[in-house]
């Protein structure tokens, strides 16, 4: 039996986003809820928390530029 490159390749660029993506989806669960939480007692916090909330996104473009790259 032959082991196809182009599969191996696609499931490669499929592990890279889904990945980063699920990293991604735990991170901002865990930021997002702390911030609500946060904003709840200082309203003053909304955009710190907005900006934390965000800041773990570039991580997905990682993975999106390493399925690129491959």
């Amino acid at each position: 039996m032959e082991i196809s490159t182009e599969g191996i390749v696609a499931l490669s660029k499929a592990i890279a986003i889904v990945g980063t993506g699920l990293a991604t989806a735990w991170a901002v669960k865990s930021i997002g809820t702390a911030g609500v939480g946060a904003m709840v007692e200082n309203e003053a916090v909304f955009g710190k928390a907005l900006v934390l909330a965000v800041l773990p996104e570039t991580i997905v473009i990682f993975g999106l530029v390493v399925a690129i790259l491959i």
